[in-house]
Parts: structure tokens; C-alpha cells; sequence
């Protein structure tokens, strides 16, 4: 038998040359060695298929490293999705966290590993509510709610994952939906890539040079009085909201004008991840996100007692 070619045993898996390029993982007999079973060793390979010719298979892993692998030994094996950008491994309740970076003059306490929030300035449920993306480790954290809204006078609102455990603890309590808004869709995407596409749909021309008022990591970007918008940066990542345009100077790219201002300052400051948040049910915005390269990191909810 040539050294490329496999008994049938062996050889049933679903790689070839087609997933040279892909990432995959492979199973292999190691030769003359004995397994714990007493039968022969076998190892895996997680890594992005180089080559498929001769009879080997080369997979570079993650490390850099390349391993050669002849494809008589290879036990099983198949494609697998890409591994997720690193922004896309943090947990909800960190990329909340960071968009705190938005609300400067907001008022925090931790409730275990829910974040109390108040604003004395905004009205805007990012800023006063609870966010509980997650559990909270703390036994009496729901009447701790209550008691922190209570003392300062507003009606207490969480921010829950949909279908959660703490989506089910507040409804629980009889909370139902704050409002009658769609879900909330926190978007993220690679800073470079938006700026690329940003820049290529973003107007030559503008009425007025864009203006800057920085406050700290805090920017807010005017073209004129036609239009406007804030961006935050913190932990090489950088957030916007109130992007805004009068009604009567819209679709002229005033929009992705301020947005491109607003990233080339992020990225000034060493930004590498964008974030923003929309409904799930405005379909125009959420068309144009996705054509800046933004997806969706996960989705989120407010609730509130009802009103009496």
C-alpha cells in the first residue's frame, strides 16, 4: 500500500484537497505508539489546513506551528467554523460594561456582578437601569433594585438578556416589558473594517468641516447644526450614540459623515473594536450596520414593575 493511501477503516472523514484554506480539525493514529486502551494513539489537530498533496495533510495551528500529517493515519476529520474574533468571545455583561464609557456622569454601584446604574443628567434607559446580563452572585439582589431606584426616586427598570435566567427572575416578580420597543441589538465590528466602509460611502463634499468637543474619552462630532454625534472610548474599544440629522438635511451621507469622524478619533486612540446599539425592528439602520461589517453580539431587554 503506497504511504498515501489509507486502509477503509481509517479513512472516513470529510477533508480533501477542497479545504485547503479552511479551518479544521483532524484525527491521527501517532505510528508505534500505544494508546491508554491499549489500542494506538491517537491525537487531534485544530488548525487551518495549508496543503493537501502527496499523501500528507499540513495544518497550521493557531500557535504558528505547522504539522505534517499523512493522510493514511488521519482516523476522522472535518471543517469547522472559524474561530469567532476576540471581541466576539466577550460575554455580554462586559461589552455592557464597556458602553458605560458613554454616560460620563453616570452613577454605579456593583450588585455582585449586576452594575446599578443612574444618571441625574439622562432620561435614557442605558443609564438607569440595572444591568444584569448575567447572575448577579448575591442572594438578596432584587430587593437591593428596588431599594437603590427607590432612594433615588425612579422607577426601577433591568436590562435582561431575552429568555434568561434573569429575564425569568423579574418576570417572576411580575415585571413585564418596559416599553413597547423591540429588543436592543448590541453591534460590534472591527474599527478598520468600518472605517474602510464608512470612507467609501461617506460624502466627498460637506457643508461645514466636521467640529470636535472632547470632554475627556468623550467626543461629540457637529457637521454644522445638521447633524451630530457622540462616541466614548475605553478599552481599546470605541462606542457611539445620539447619532442625529435634522429631518430636513437627511440622506445626504450627513450620517456616515459624523460616523467617520467618530471612528478616525477612536481610532487615534488605539481603537480596535466599534460598538453601537439598535432596535431589532429598524430595518433600514440595521441594513446599513451590516453593510459597515457591525453583527450582532447579543441582544437584550428592559423590563419594569407594572405601572400601578
Amino acid at each position: 500500500m503506497a504511504s498515501g493511501d489509507a486502509p477503509h477503516d481509517v479513512a472516513k472523514h470529510m477533508l480533501g484537497p477542497h479545504v485547503v484554506g479552511q479551518r479544521i480539525v483532524v484525527r491521527r493514529v501517532l505510528p508505534g505508539e500505544t494508546g491508554p486502551s491499549g489500542g494506538p494513539a491517537l491525537t487531534d489537530v485544530l488548525g487551518v489546513c495549508l496543503s493537501w498533496a502527496d499523501g500528507t495533510c499540513v495544518v497550521q495551528r493557531e500557535d504558528g506551528t505547522s504539522v505534517t500529517i499523512e493522510t493514511a493515519h488521519i482516523v476522522s476529520g472535518k471543517p469547522v467554523p472559524p474561530r469567532p474574533p476576540a471581541r466576539h468571545r466577550v460575554s455580554a455583561q462586559e461589552a455592557q460594561r464597556r458602553a458605560l464609557a458613554l454616560w460620563p456622569d453616570l452613577e454605579t454601584a456593583p450588585l455582585g456582578d449586576w452594575v446599578l446604574r443612574h444618571s441625574a443628567t439622562s432620561t435614557a434607559r442605558r443609564a438607569n437601569s440595572v444591568l444584569a446580563a448575567g447572575p448577579s452572585g448575591v442572594d438578596d439582589a432584587y430587593d437591593r433594585v428596588l431599594a437603590f431606584y427607590a432612594g433615588h426616586g425612579s422607577r426601577p427598570i433591568a436590562a435582561v438578556l431575552p429568555d434568561s435566567d434573569e429575564d425569568a427572575l423579574f418576570r417572576g416578580h411580575g415585571w413585564v416589558l418596559e416599553s413597547h420597543d423591540a429588543d436592543t441589538l448590541f453591534q460590534i465590528a472591527s474599527v478598520a473594517s468600518a472605517r474602510r466602509a464608512v470612507s467609501r460611502r461617506a460624502p466627498e463634499r460637506l457643508p461645514h468641516p466636521p467640529s470636535f468637543e472632547e470632554a475627556g474619552d468623550l467626543v461629540t462630532v457637529r457637521i454644522g447644526d445638521r447633524a451630530s454625534g457622540v462616541a466614548a472610548y475605553a478599552d481599546d474599544w470605541v462606542g457611539f450614540r445620539g447619532i442625529e440629522v435634522s429631518p430636513e438635511h437627511r440622506r445626504q451621507g450627513l450620517g456616515l459623515a459624523v460616523m467617520d469622524a467618530l471612528l478616525e478619533w477612536g481610532a487615534e486612540r488605539g481603537a480596535t473594536t466599534a460598538y453601537l446599539q439598535v432596535l431589532a425592528d429598524n430595518a433600514p439602520a440595521l441594513g446599513l450596520y451590516d453593510q459597515l461589517g457591525f453583527a450582532t453580539h447579543h441582544a437584550y431587554r428592559y423590563l419594569a414593575p407594572p405601572h400601578s
